[in-house]
């Protein structure tokens, strides 16, 4: 890999940015990692199920930080009908996210079943409104299912998906497994799939061994890190960023009871993956040439973009191999919240 990159900014499609206090301590981290673009994830308390829900969300992020392009989403259960399907494309909604229901952040009001879902995802695939699937079974709802292998026992029903709406476009986020990348890969154009910059650095072992690595889903086998990292650098566009990015108070993290699921990688979201790859090359899960300035480009926004049919930045950042370390924690609002590989090494970051 070369010392120096200089790169269109990136476009982050899979984001938490919370509201209130985390929302003011978050949303300022988005450009120092490199992005002027984010999908935002609609998980809040009580979940944006309405048009008018998703506007109001958007105008308190852009009163924190204007210079963000903040892509909305609805949370689809069953109050999201045809008619809010048509009511969100005429606002200018990006897409509407499908969480498994209880799985993970505030994802009570979820989904058990497509099936009660058909003429909401009809409307969509008429409408050309993105479906966004958070692709694990629910544990607890089947005995064979754990954490392991909730995302490849859903994969079955990503496929029947595509095959009943294949006009839909749907991304399957936060790919983790490597039965998941090929899922993908045998779909057809409609469908694409986002890879977090955390799982493309972690495996299970240290998930297991620290709260800061904890996430829904979980981090896989060190097989799994090897396919996504193979699937950044040679999907051509069937891959792109999403860093699933998930904020939580230091006290939801090392607390009593169970740990919040989620990784904090905002304020280094390009570096992390200039960091992941570099490692990836060392232990030979990718090649060095592989490694090109056009991969980069697509996987940190142009590709992404051009599949939500956003237009691409014109503006640059340039990312330098140095040794820059990534501090313990963000202070702000009022609430603290522990980065991902803090105290390690990664690349800096400048917007030109």
């Amino acid at each position: 890999m070369k010392p120096e990159y200089t790169l269109p900014a990136g476009a982050d499609f899979h984001v938490h940015l919370r509201d209130g206090a985390m929302s003011e301590a978050v949303v300022p981290t988005i450009r120092p990692g490199g992005i002027d673009t984010v999908y935002v994830m609609p998980n809040l308390t009580p979940p944006v199920t309405t048009v008018a829900q998703a506007l109001a969300y958007r105008d308190r992020l852009r009163a924190i930080d204007d210079s963000i392009n903040y892509l909305m989403t609805l949370f689809l259960d069953e109050s999201i009908t045809p008619e809010v399907v048509r009511e969100a494309k005429a606002a200018g909604i990006a897409g509407i996210k499908s969480y498994p229901k209880g799985t993970t952040t505030n994802s009570a009001g979820g989904v058990l079943s497509f099936e009660s879902h058909a003429e909401t995802l009809r409307a969509m695939e008429e409408c050309d409104l993105v479906l966004n699937i958070h692709g694990e079974v629910p544990t607890g709802t089947r005995p064979d299912i754990s954490v392991m292998n909730a995302e490849s026992r859903f994969l079955p029903t990503l496929l029947d998906l595509h095959r009943q709406f294949p006009r839909l476009r749907i991304v399957l986020e936060h790919v983790t497994t490597a039965d998941a990348v090929e899922a993908v890969r045998a779909c057809g154009d409609t469908v694409r799939g986002t890879i977090t910059a955390h799982h493309l650095s972690l495996v299970i072992d240290q998930a297991v061994g620290d709260v800061f690595c904890y996430c829904k889903p979980v981090a896989k086998s060190p097989e799994d890190r090897a396919a996504l990292l193979n699937a950044l650098v040679t999907s051509g566009g069937k891959f792109f960023l999403g860093t699933d990015s998930a904020p939580h108070d230091i006290s939801a993290k090392k607390g009593k009871g169970s740990a919040a699921a989620g990784v904090f990688t905002q304020p280094f979201a390009c570096q992390y993956i200039l960091t992941a790859l570099e490692e990836g090359i060392e232990r030979g899960d990718i090649r060095d040439e592989q490694v090109t300035e056009e991969v980069l480009s697509g996987f940190l926004g142009e590709w992404g973009r051009d599949f939500y049919r956003v237009e691409q930045s014109t503006k640059k950042i340039v990312l330098r191999k140095t040794d820059e370390v990534i501090p313990e924690s963000l202070k702000a609002a009022g609430v603290e919240v522990v980065y991902y590989r803090a105290g390690k090494k990664t690349w800096s970051l400048e917007w030109l």
